[in-house]
């Protein structure tokens, strides 16, 4: 019996997976149309953005001061405690903080879409919405996506900027390090593109945050139990695409032999 109720669940989530893919297929269209509900994106951004920041950039401040504990202690024992500040600032960049804002954004905010268009569906709103002619790919999906598309990278430059400010507290503050020395570090090692494949990957993230969650939402059946069904799944499976993609867009942007600590020393 669990085996076939385990099977039938793998079964649902691939079908609500690819209906999730399809979403995005009509998005994409849609924009290319130019159908943009301004108003109800101006209201997501405000969503998504100022009220994320607080978590996004607590969740920031200690990462990077975690970091700084367990690489300076090391690099100080092996005579580059220089390069300290450069490490963390290559950290975070070109990974942390663009993945740790995108979890705690589906989280926050995916969970949240899934929710309430869920509810929205199972109170039939969605079929109001259909027989009035409104289209929800228009009215409720493109807002969702475009202020996920537009709030991550600035969510992410921020936590990247927290990080660094966490780290160096801990630098100066428990291991003697110079803050000049730290800062210097840090801009020799990163490079323009660098901050550019974070922003890239911040906009490729909040696209699969939004789409997964409307999607799980536009596909919600089952009234309040659905409801609270969608919103576990559809974080869930947004953390799983999350770290898949981030695999995948760091083996394109990162490959060949790297040479970023060299300029550290």
């Amino acid at each position: 019996m669990s085996e076939t109720t385990s099977k039938s669940s793998l079964g649902a989530w691939s079908q609500r997976l690819l209906a999730a893919i399809f979403l995005g297929g009509q998005v994409i269209v849609h924009l290319l149309k130019g159908k943009i509900n301004w108003r109800n994106t101006l209201e997501q951004m405000a969503t998504v953005g100022p009220d994320s920041v607080f978590i996004a950039l607590l969740t920031a401040v200690f990462v990077g001061a975690v970091f700084t504990i367990q690489v300076a202690r090391e690099f100080i024992n092996f005579g580059a405690g220089n390069i300290v500040g450069g490490v963390l600032a290559v950290a975070l960049t070109r990974e942390l903080s663009p993945v740790l804002t995108a979890v705690v954004l589906a989280g926050r905010v995916g969970s949240a879409f899934a929710a309430e268009i869920g509810t929205m569906r199972v109170t039939e709103q969605i079929d109001a919405m259909l027989m009035l002619r409104t289209d929800p790919i228009d009215y409720l999906v493109i807002p969702r996506l475009l202020a996920c598309c537009v709030m991550l990278p600035i969510l992410t430059l921020l936590s990247l900027i927290t990080g660094m400010a966490g780290g160096l507290i801990i630098a100066t503050n428990i291991y003697s390090l110079s803050d000049t020395v730290f800062l210097d570090s840090a801009r020799n090692l990163v490079g323009i593109w660098d901050i550019c494949s974070a922003m890239i990957k911040a906009c490729c993230f909040g696209l699969l945050i939004a789409v997964i969650g409307c999607s799980w939402g536009l596909t919600t059946t089952g009234g309040a139990k659905g409801v609270g069904q969608s919103t576990t799944t559809a974080v869930v499976t947004a953390l799983l695409i999350i770290f898949i993609s981030n695999f995948f867009l760091s083996w394109l942007m990162f490959q060949g032999t790297g040479s970023a600590l060299l300029q550290g020393f």
